[in-house]
């Protein structure tokens, strides 16, 4: 995946402060167990696979994109990379103040397990997202 394409469409995706840079998105591609799928121009999906357990690392879609299935098809597709690679169960983490997130993982069956206090630099609490990719 080109990380600098990558890191174009997360500073269009993402508010100031949130985006993630070139180096950020290269470290986490070098990561063991790491891949994404790029969408050119429009969005990516970041994700890794360690053992049996998968996670989304970050999804971005930018606004002129949304709203038009590209969210839910990137992350139809790493759950199906993830299953590939022997993961049984997915993990994120999502903003509270996300909701339009929040509606696309639940619509795609995460559910929550818990919550990671301030997590985000707004001060705002992380929903940690669960979903069973088999059985």
């Amino acid at each position: 995946m080109d990380a600098a394409a990558a890191a174009a469409l997360h500073a269009r995706a993402f508010p100031p402060g949130e985006a993630w840079g070139v180096q950020a998105i290269t470290l986490m591609l070098e990561m063991p167990g790491c891949f994404g799928i790029l969408r050119p121009g429009a969005g990516f999906v970041l994700a890794r696979v360690a053992a049996d357990e998968a996670e989304i690392l970050t999804l971005a879609v930018v606004p002129e994109a949304r709203r038009a299935g590209l969210g839910g098809a990137l992350l139809a597709e790493a759950m199906a990379a993830a299953v590939l690679r022997g993961a049984g169960t997915m993990f994120l983490e999502v903003s509270e103040a996300n909701r339009a997130a929040q509606a696309l993982y639940g619509a795609a069956g995460f559910a929550e397990v818990g919550r990671r206090r301030r997590y985000y630099s707004d001060g705002t609490d992380a929903l940690v997202l669960r979903r069973a990719l088999s059985g």
